[in-house]
């Protein structure tokens, strides 16, 4: 069990230093639009998100879709690194209490 422990804290050390190497970031998603999707006329760019329990919408000029790309890339990034983390971080709460339970036994 002990083993297992320390390999839990090494992989939450690995994703602490993975997220300090994510730099700029934003949630939602990036959609392109047209003022007349039938005839798919007047094109522009779109980003949608929710942030504080508000859903917000706003027009991206074509000369920042790569930027924002990117940053929605490394926000996604950091939520599948916070997810693991977090699922670690009970395991490795299980498996603490497991060992002090075990200890404990021993004790007595």
């Amino acid at each position: 069990m002990l083993k297992k422990l320390d390999k839990i804290e090494n992989k939450i050390k690995k994703i602490k230093q993975e997220l300090q190497t994510i730099g700029e970031m934003r949630p939602g998603s990036l959609t392109l639009q047209y003022q007349k999707p039938k005839e798919k006329k007047g094109p522009f760019y779109q980003i949608s998100y929710t942030h504080h329990m508000k859903s917000r919408t706003q027009h991206v000029r074509p000369e920042f879709v790569k930027e924002l790309q990117e940053q929605i890339k490394n926000y996604k990034q950091f939520k599948e690194l916070m997810t693991e983390w977090v699922d670690l971080a009970i395991e490795h709460s299980i498996l603490k209490i497991e060992i002090a339970k075990s200890e404990a036994k021993k004790v007595s």
